[in-house]
């Protein structure tokens, strides 16, 4: 009887295993065909005459050729330095919008939540004119603390976007039962409201870890010099030569710099989910 009712629950779960076998690995497809690209020599990634998506004679040429690549290491840690700071900036000024926008009752306190996420629509492009004029009119540009000013631009709308719709969605009567017993609206917000909060700042955090990490625009744009560039200017200037691309190593380099991603994706996959849904249907 148990056999017959499992069989039955079994075949009603198969269309849904089975679709989520086949989005997972259309997702997955690509990161396969990097990582099996960078252990294969450069003429065997334009043979499709036999099997391409296995590598015939693998190798780890290309990763040796993309550490032996002078300043690559200093590359790995601008990229870490820079969106580790990037990523301290935009949340603490993100959280302090969102939360004005969401739980402060001044006049326009909606306007200025759409007009915040407007503000990331915006191309990067239109920026690089005026950002370019003001750090160098700072001594800054060329220089590697010019990204730690210019990423929190395009991090702070989409962060306070999401934090102003997740902090309406907290609670407020805990915040508001430890003012009554004599805290300070200041020690009420942080030992109450942002432990509560602290799925979306999680979320917020980790959108600015990740867009740091890959941005490649301002980084061609704003730094200059071997040891002042990102992973990602670095590996495209040496590894791209006009028409011409060097697809074992950029894969290796696809392939090593996405680790820690997925590894950071890996321990707050379900934190990321619910702050991501919380703060973009709610508010």
């Amino acid at each position: 009887m148990n056999l017959a009712r499992h069989s039955r629950k079994a075949f009603r779960a198969t269309p849904f295993y089975f679709l989520l076998a086949s989005v997972g690995f259309i997702l997955l497809f690509p990161f396969y065909w990097g990582f099996i690209s960078s252990l294969k020599f450069e003429k065997d990634i334009y043979d499709f005459s036999g099997n391409f998506l296995l590598a015939e004679r693998p190798n780890l040429l290309n990763y040796g050729t993309l550490f032996g690549t002078p300043h690559v290491f200093t590359w790995f840690w601008n990229t870490f330095s820079v969106s580790v700071a990037t990523t301290a900036i935009a949340v603490t000024i993100s959280v302090m919008a969102g939360f004005a926008i969401a739980r402060l009752r001044f006049r326009g306190a909606a306007i200025a939540g759409t007009l915040v996420f407007i503000t990331y629509l915006a191309p990067r492009t239109f920026l690089f004119v005026p950002l370019a004029q003001i750090l160098n009119g700072w001594g800054l540009l060329g220089t590697l603390p010019s990204l730690w000013l210019t990423y929190p631009t395009f991090l702070i709308p989409f962060c306070t976007w999401l934090l102003s719709g997740y902090f309406a969605n907290v609670p407020h009567e805990p915040e508001e039962c430890a003012m009554v017993d004599g805290a300070s609206r200041v020690s009420a917000i942080v030992r109450i409201t942002l432990p509560m909060a602290m799925p979306g700042i999680i979320t917020a955090a980790i959108f600015s870890f990740t867009a740091s990490w890959n941005e490649l625009l301002y980084a061609i744009a704003f730094v200059s010099g071997g040891d002042n560039k990102m992973l990602t200017n670095g590996i495209v200037g040496v590894f791209i030569g006009g028409d011409y691309f060097s697809w074992g190593p950029l894969m290796a380099a696809a392939t090593v710099s996405s680790l820690p991603i997925a590894i950071l994706y890996f321990f707050f996959t379900d934190r990321f989910v619910s702050g991501i849904t919380a703060g973009a249907t709610k508010g």
